[in-house]
């Protein structure tokens, strides 16, 4: 049997509690088309993408907030071609009141150019959107570790 050879990652399903706070929230911050949308009984879902590629797919079929201390997803990241559109996209965030783990973009490590910012969405999951390049070859806010490791 032959492995693939060029795997990629498809797309990342998230469960939501309010699919039109999610829906709101992803588009405005990621400018989200919204591909696809439907109902099974009381359970919603919506496919989000850019052009015709799937990106995430939201479920609003949860509770809660999202559990960090359980297994499961640790955090879902984008990448962006530049530091600039990291910044566009923190002013967006900071404009819907988002919750940031640190302040402004940081860098991956200690001395990285590479960086972005981290936030969560309104149901508390993990995100992060950064750039290869561009960030601040300053100290990281974790030592040790990745920044977008323990948070």
């Amino acid at each position: 049997m032959t492995k693939a050879q060029n795997l990629q990652t498809g797309h990342v399903g998230v469960n939501v509690t309010d699919l039109d706070r999610s829906l709101a929230f992803y588009r405005e911050v990621f400018d989200f088309e919204v591909l696809a949308e439907g109902k099974e009984g009381d359970r919603r879902w919506a496919f989000l993408g850019r052009g015709s590629r799937l990106l995430v797919t939201l479920w609003q079929q949860s509770t809660g907030t999202f559990a960090t201390d359980r297994p499961g997803l640790h955090h879902l990241s984008f990448q962006v071609d530049t530091v600039e559109e990291v910044r566009a996209t923190e002013e967006v965030l900071r404009a819907l009141g988002a919750e940031f783990t640190y302040q402004g973009v940081v860098p991956h490590g200690e001395n990285a150019t590479s960086g972005g910012i981290f936030f969560n969405d309104p149901d508390g999951i993990r995100l992060e959107i950064y750039a290869p390049t561009g960030a601040d070859p300053a100290d990281a806010p974790t030592t040790g570790a990745p920044t977008c490791g323990f948070f």
